[in-house]
C-alpha cells in the first residue's frame, strides 16, 4: 500500500486528536494541566491508562517474543496485577490523604528537601530514558515502513511526530490526556483485534485450534521452573509486581492521572478495573504473537522479532487492515509519549522550580514557565530518540525493563523506607550518594551474578536488589524517631 496513503490516515488521526485537545483544554489552567482539576472520570482514566501502560513496545515487541520464549512474558503480567493491588490499597490512600499534586512531595514531608529533589530527579531521568526508548521503537517502525518510502529522513519524521504530540498537550495537559488516551486506547485495541481476526481466518484457525497448535510447538508455556534461569517464574512474578509498584505507583506520569480522579474510592476502582483489563489485553497480544509466528512460518517470513508484526501487517494484509494497524500503532505511540511529556513538565515545574511554592509568580507567570519547560522536554525527547537510533538496540523491551531496575530502584528504596519504617533520616548530600551508589552496585552484581552465585542469572529482580541496597544505605543514615506516629502517616 502507498506510504503516502498510510501517512495521510496518520495525519487525519492527528487532526482528530487535535480537535479533542482543543475542546477539552478550553478554560484550562495550571491545575488542569497538572491534575485535571481533580475532576476526571475514573472509568475514562482506567480505560485510557491501558494505552499508556502498553505503549508501542507492547504493540510491536511483545508479539515478537512469542517465537523465542512462548507466553513466558505473562509471568510478568501476573506480577503486574499484584503490584496494582499494592498501589490501590497502600500508595493511593497516602497520596489522597496528603492531597499531593506531585507524589514526590511525600519525600519532602517525610525526610526533607534533599530526598525530595533526589526522588524527583530519578523520576525525570527514568521517564526521559524510558519514554524516549519507547518512542524510538515506534517512530523507527513508522519510518522504515512508511516515511522512508516517501523520502523523509528519520530526523524529520521524529520532529513531525513530536510536534504533533506537543501541539495537543501544550494547553490541556492531564485534562486533555484523559480523553485523548481513551480515544487512542480504543483505536489500539481495535487494531489488535482486527489483526487477530484476519490472521486467524487466513490460516484457517479458531481460537481453540490456534492455542492447540501453539501448545504442540511449546509456545503456550507460561511458567519457567528453572531456578537458575533469568526468567524463573517466581523472579518474573515478583519482578513484575515491583516494576508496577515503581513504574506506576511511584511514577508521576501514571499517578497524576489517578490522583486527578475525584476521590480515593473512585481512584481505587480505576486501578483495580484497569489491572483486570490489562491482564486480558496482554494475553491478546501474546495470542497475536503466536498467530504471527504461525503465519510467518507458513509464508517463510524471516525478519527480526520487532519487525514481524509490522512486516506482516503492512505487506501481507489487505489495505484496510494495514490502515487499522498503522492507526493502532500510532495510538500505542501517542499515550506513552504525551503522558511522559506532561508528567515531566509537571514534575520539573513543581519539584524542581517549586512553582507551587513561589508566591511571587502569578498564574500567568506560572503558565509561561510551564510552556517553556514543556518545549524544552520536547527538544530533549528529540535528541534522545536520535541517540537510540544510533544505538539501534532491537531488544528494546528487555532494555527498558533492565533500565527500570537501575533508575527506579532508588525511588523504590526511598518510598519503602519512608512507608515501612518509623526512623528519621538524616537528610543531606549522603542521601544523594546512596541513591547514586545503589544502581552502580546493582550493575556490578548483575554483571558478575553467574560467577558470584554459581550460575544463577539475575533477571527482572534487579529492581528489587537496587531498591534493597538503597533501603540499607538509608538505614545507615537514619536514627530512631522519638515520636510514636507511623512514618507513612506523616
Amino acid at each position: 500500500m502507498s506510504p503516502i496513503v498510510l501517512f495521510s490516515f496518520v495525519i487525519g488521526y492527528f487532526i482528530l486528536l487535535l480537535g479533542v485537545a482543543w475542546f477539552t483544554s478550553r478554560n484550562s489552567n495550571n491545575d488542569s494541566f497538572f491534575i485535571g482539576n481533580r475532576n476526571s472520570n475514573w472509568m475514562l482514566v482506567a480505560f485510557g491508562m491501558i494505552g499508556t501502560s502498553l505503549s508501542g513496545v507492547t504493540f510491536v515487541s511483545v508479539p515478537g517474543t512469542v517465537g523465542g520464549s512462548g507466553f513466558a512474558y505473562f509471568q510478568v503480567v501476573i506480577g503486574y496485577l499484584l503490584g496494582y493491588i499494592i498501589i490501590a490499597f497502600v500508595l493511593l490512600p497516602l497520596y489522597y490523604r496528603m492531597n499531593l499534586t506531585s507524589i514526590y512531595n511525600y519525600l519532602q514531608h517525610r525526610f526533607g528537601m534533599f530526598s525530595y529533589k533526589t526522588g524527583a530527579l530519578f523520576f525525570i531521568i527514568s521517564r526521559v530514558l524510558g519514554a524516549t526508548a519507547r518512542l524510538y521503537l515506534v517512530i523507527n517502525v513508522l519510518y522504515l515502513f512508511i516515511l522512508k518510502g516517501m523520502g523523509v529522513s528519520f530526523e524529520v519524521a521524529t520532529v513531525v511526530i513530536l510536534l504533533m504530540i506537543l501541539l495537543y498537550t501544550f494547553e490541556g495537559g492531564v485534562k486533555t490526556i484523559v480523553f485523548t488516551d481513551t480515544l487512542q486506547t480504543t483505536f489500539m485495541l481495535l487494531g489488535l483485534i482486527v489483526c487477530i481476526v484476519f490472521v486467524m481466518n487466513n490460516i484457517g484457525h479458531t481460537f481453540g485450534s490456534t492455542l492447540s497448535e501453539l501448545g504442540e510447538k511449546g509456545l503456550t508455556r507460561i511458567f519457567d521452573t528453572d531456578v537458575n534461569s533469568g526468567s524463573f517464574f517466581i523472579k518474573q512474578i515478583l519482578g513484575g509486581m515491583f516494576i508496577t509498584v515503581t513504574m506506576t505507583g511511584l511514577d508521576q506520569e501514571m499517578m497524576q492521572k489517578n490522583i486527578s480522579v475525584k476521590n480515593l474510592k473512585d481512584s481505587q476502582k480505576n486501578i483495580l478495573t484497569f489491572s483486570i483489563i490489562l491482564l486480558i489485553v496482554n494475553f491478546l497480544f501474546l495470542l497475536m504473537g503466536g498467530l504471527l509466528y504461525l503465519y510467518g512460518s507458513s509464508k517463510g517470513i524471516q525478519v527480526p522479532a520487532d519487525d514481524l508484526f509490522p512486516t506482516i501487517a503492512l505487506n501481507y494484509m489487505p489495505a484496510a487492515v494495514s490502515i487499522i494497524f498503522v492507526i493502532g500503532l500510532v495510538s500505542a505511540l501517542f499515550p506513552s509519549a504525551d503522558g511522559a511529556l506532561t508528567a515531566l513538565t509537571s514534575s520539573f515545574c513543581i519539584d524542581m522550580l517549586g512553582i507551587k511554592r513561589r508566591n511571587d509568580w502569578d498564574e500567568k507567570t506560572q503558565k509561561r514557565k510551564r510552556l517553556i519547560v514543556h518545549l524544552v522536554f520536547t527538544i530533549i525527547f528529540f535528541l534522545m530518540v536520535i541517540v537510540f537510533k544510533v544505538i539501534n538496540d532491537k531488544s528494546i523491551i528487555d532494555f527498558i525493563l533492565r533500565l527500570a531496575g537501575y533508575t527506579y530502584g532508588p525511588l523504590l528504596g526511598l518510598f519503602a523506607f519512608g512507608i515501612l519504617t518509623k526512623r528519621k533520616l538524616n537528610d543531606g548530600i549522603w542521601v544523594v550518594i546512596v541513591c547514586l551508589l545503589s544502581p552502580l552496585l546493582s550493575y556490578l552484581i548483575f554483571t558478575f551474578s553467574e560467577d558470584i552465585f554459581g550460575g544463577y542469572q539475575i533477571g527482572i529482580e534487579l529492581l528489587v536488589i537496587n531498591g534493597l541496597l538503597t533501603f540499607l544505605g538509608l538505614l545507615l543514615l537514619s536514627q530512631k524517631r522519638e515520636t510514636t506516629q507511623l512514618a507513612g502517616n506523616i
